[in-house]
């Protein structure tokens, strides 16, 4: 594996509230994340998972800590200079978040209309994206005619729009049926080996992590308990959080 990560995180806090009525999310969180890898953050409900997916692409600002893209600190980013960090940073939500009043194709489109891309690349690049994800023939659906599936694969053509080099997965497959979270993990997967792509995933989906991931880091009460390879962590887990997700998955199979 690289000696240098595309993305670390180093002794990240992150703290909702205030007057006594403080709740903290993230404690403390250092992470490295390497280029082409898939990355899974795997936790229970309220363990921090969305909030540290927010300060990877500083949606949230931490109290202390820093994110750094490629050795460069960009914690502290602003204006311009965060904008041009966000462009390799791609995002597919759980809820997919499309703008219901445009198309797939819109949809894809316009992240590339927000930064000035002209109209015939912008028009080259969604045929491109929706024959990928293998929806060219719903290029003007609307998003109310389309299945779930459908709209999370329309959300990662948005997110690819920009060729970003991180792509964030916050519960993408969690909306989803059993049969159309597989087929949306074979996209994710055909998308890192075809790409080089570095993902990192979020999930409470041991499934999902076993299915896709390479590596894995395992967050409970903001807190990183362990990390390390997905084979390993089932294999042998360390933390009474992993052992209680691998058992409670277990259940649920």
């Amino acid at each position: 594996m690289p000696e240098q990560p595309i993305l670390s995180l180093r002794e990240i806090e992150k703290i909702y509230g205030k007057n006594g009525k403080e709740v903290h999310a993230l404690r403390g969180v250092s992470l490295d994340v390497f280029p082409g890898e898939i990355f899974g953050i795997i936790g229970p409900s309220g363990a921090g998972k969305s909030t540290l997916i927010r300060c990877i692409n500083l949606l949230e600002a931490p109290q202390s800590g820093r994110v750094l893209i490629d050795g460069a600190d960009v914690t502290n980013y602003r204006g311009r200079k965060l904008r041009e960090v966000r462009r390799n940073i791609g995002m597919v939500f759980q809820h997919f978040n499309l703008l219901t009043n445009r198309t797939a194709a819109g949809n894809v489109s316009f992240p590339m209309e927000i930064v000035g891309v002209p109209k015939a690349e912008r028009i080259r690049r969604v045929n491109e994206l929706l024959s990928f994800v293998g929806l060219q023939d719903k290029a003007e659906r609307y998003p109310a005619e389309l299945s779930g599936g459908e709209k999370q694969r329309v959300g990662i053509a948005r997110a690819l729009a920009m060729q970003p080099r991180i792509l964030l997965c916050d519960e993408a497959t969690s909306a989803l049926d059993p049969e159309t979270t597989v087929s949306i993990l074979n996209l994710l997967k055909s998308i890192n080996q075809r790409f080089g792509l570095t993902i990192v995933m979020v999930t409470h989906q041991m499934h999902v992590v076993r299915a896709v991931c390479q590596r894995v880091a395992v967050l409970d009460q903001g807190k990183v308990v362990e990390v390390g390879p997905v084979s390993q962590l089932f294999s042998n887990p360390q933390a009474v959080a992993t052992r209680r997700l691998i058992q409670e998955a277990a259940e649920i199979a």
